[in-house]
């Protein structure tokens, strides 16, 4: 019983460890600048992601999701701006969406291995 009960506890331990994925990200700002990075998401809580260009990060945290649904998500980033954005799941690991800044300006957000092509 007792390796039963090992046995069990290290498949639980093993399946927890898979809800975590990480995929990459591309964002497209003003002039088309491309910024790049990853985003990590958990199968439960959501996730974050942190891209980058130069000098300038931004990053923002969202909640799960499934195909077809939106999310929206509170974006920062380290020149001062922020904003709101918003996200569709074209699958679990792909989508994408609009970014809208404070100053009104909109930033292109895409997530997967679409991404990879800009």
């Amino acid at each position: 019983m007792f390796y039963k009960s090992i046995g069990i506890l290290a498949l639980c331990g093993g399946l927890a460890a898979c809800d975590v994925v990480t995929h990459p990200v591309a964002v497209v700002g003003p002039s088309n600048t491309i910024y790049r990075g990853t985003a990590t998401a958990t199968l439960f809580e959501g996730g974050w992601f942190q891209v980058s260009n130069g000098p300038n990060t931004c990053q923002g945290r969202y909640s799960p999701g499934t195909i077809g649904t939106t999310t929206t998500f509170p974006v920062t980033c380290t020149n001062g701006l922020s904003g709101i954005g918003t996200a569709t799941y074209q699958s679990a690991l792909e989508g994408g969406g609009e970014i809208t800044m404070q100053d009104g300006t909109k930033w292109q957000f895409i997530f997967g291995r679409r991404s990879l092509g800009l």
